[in-house]
């Protein structure tokens, strides 16, 4: 690795991008250990800076939005995965650990920050993954002992159990965030480039497999809560 740790922020908030550039690149003094070299305000603009920079020879690190417009972070890392799968790629959001770590973690993902983490954290999460680590927050290694737990409950999803946010398939977290997002069905639609009735029947296999009865009750999940029947 390079004695400079370079960067690409793929985030559609400029106040967000501009805070990680503070925070990664305004060192006490001297030549900064690490230094933002690309930005994306989009999920396809990512996998375009990515291969402009000739991946690992012109960077070290992505910094990854999950809720990206149009090209989501997941769909990003996912591809990021297979053509470029020496990159390290630490994913940032805004959406609960329980929730969405796990998920970054088996798609490849070398760790999931919460947006609202410690500077302190973000450079240490960079340091670590740059270096070729895992970084691992604590409530980010609890989600993932909790879905060692739950494989179990898996299982029994077969038997018509509810199995949770983790029995998804890629295709129905991604309408189970938009869902969880507000959006309507005809938008996740028109977003995803599915017939309505098509996110409807995803929507129907997430509230079958989640166990929850509507789109308020999704939401709640998504926050990291539970459903009451």
């Amino acid at each position: 690795m390079n004695s400079v740790i370079r960067v690409l922020i793929g985030d559609d908030h400029r106040i967000v991008r501009e805070g990680l550039k503070q925070v990664l690149g305004d060192p006490a003094n001297g030549q900064p250990e690490m230094v933002v070299v690309a930005e994306a305000t989009q999920g396809r603009e990512v996998l375009e800076q990515v291969a402009a920079l000739q991946g690992t020879q012109g960077l070290d690190l992505v910094l990854l939005d999950i809720a990206m417009p149009g090209m989501d972070g997941l769909e990003v890392l996912q591809a990021l995965r297979k053509a470029r799968p020496v990159l390290p790629v630490l994913m940032l959001s805004t959406y609960p650990e329980r929730q969405y770590a796990v998920r970054c973690i088996q798609m490849g993902a070398a760790g999931y920050l919460h947006k609202s983490a410690d500077p302190d954290d973000m450079v240490a999460a960079v340091r670590k993954v740059a270096a070729g680590g895992l970084y691992l927050a604590e409530a980010t290694a609890l989600a993932l002992a909790g879905a060692v737990e739950r494989t179990g409950v898996v299982r029994a999803a077969q038997q018509g159990m509810p199995a949770g946010v983790d029995a998804l398939s890629y295709r129905e977290h991604q309408v189970f965030r938009l869902l969880t997002a507000g959006h309507s069905v005809s938008e996740i639609g028109a977003q995803l480039m599915l017939a309505p009735n098509t996110v409807s029947t995803y929507r129907a296999r997430i509230l079958e497999k989640t166990g929850a009865r509507n789109d308020v009750e999704l939401a709640l999940l998504a926050r990291g809560g539970t459903t009451t029947h």
